[in-house]
């Protein structure tokens, strides 16, 4: 006869304890910010919302809307994609500097060793600061700037994802096998060397995967903030939702959608290409 003892979960009390403390520290958080699901299936709120959905269907297809779209949505693609490739050239620069793996200064003592993990640290505070400031920030103070148009969106998008993609760069760069990295070194090979043969062979795909994701990511702010001026969809679909057109809102969002699945696409079939 099996002991029942070896039938339970050894981890059932630990993890038991970490359920009921999350939920002792999220059950504040959700009334301190005034969550209340069951508002939303009051009857007055319920019909409220039914009429706005309501006025989604059908989808706009009048052909001058049409037009504004297919304009409104190549602004959006062009915005996203000028944005995320100006924040690889700030982020990629970055992240070969705080990179350890690739510090000559770690294989031994040596005169530039404090130098070198000051300017570590350097880079490390810059693009801390470049993050820090979300990019709807950047755009609003870019549209003051420069004006209304796609423009303030790149510079938004390049401030802010060149910080993200630097520090997620060094830390793919650092989780990787770094032993071919620090031979090369040793033999007296250059840093740039060592990067392209020591690392980038054992992680190309997974920065690949996550600059395609921080594209699409990119796709989803910049129509965000179109919101605040800076064009394409998002400056649309403000338009719309102003005028209470439900349809012409409803076709935005499944072009929407269809930038999503798109970069999704692309990102498996670069993922497949670099096995």
């Amino acid at each position: 006869m099996t002991d029942p003892t070896a039938l339970r979960d050894p981890a059932a009390r630990r993890r038991l304890v970490g359920g009921l403390a999350a939920l002792a520290i999220a059950w504040p958080m959700l009334q301190l910010a005034g969550f209340q699901p069951a508002a939303l299936f009051g009857a007055g709120n319920l019909q409220v919302i039914g009429g706005f959905l309501a006025g989604f269907v059908p989808p706009a297809t009048a052909p001058d809307f049409l037009a504004l779209l297919a304009k409104a949505t190549l602004e959006t693609l062009a915005m996203a994609t000028a944005g995320t490739a100006l924040a690889f050239l700030i982020g990629a620069p970055l992240a070969f500097v705080t990179t350890r793996a690739l510090s000559r200064s770690r294989i031994g003592p040596g005169p530039g060793r404090v130098r070198a993990a000051a300017l570590r640290q350097c880079a490390r505070s810059l693009l801390m600061v470049l993050r820090a400031i979300p990019e709807i920030v950047w755009a609003l103070i870019f549209v003051r700037a420069l004006g209304l148009g796609p423009a303030a969106g790149v510079l938004a998008l390049a401030i802010t994802y060149g910080g993200m993609l630097g520090k997620v760069y060094a830390e793919v760069l650092e989780s990787t096998d770094t032993a071919p990295a620090r031979a090369l070194l040793e033999s007296g090979s250059g840093r740039l060397a060592a990067l392209c043969y020591g690392l980038l062979p054992n992680c190309a795909q997974e920065l690949t995967s996550y600059t395609v994701y921080r594209w699409e990511c990119a796709v989803r702010a910049s129509v965000v903030m179109g919101f605040v001026g800076a064009g394409g969809l998002g400056q649309l679909m403000d338009q719309s939702m102003k005028m209470l057109n439900g349809g012409e809102a409803s076709s935005i969002l499944l072009v929407f959608l269809g930038l999503v699945l798109l970069a999704d696409a692309l990102s498996n079939a670069l993922r497949r290409l670099l096995r």
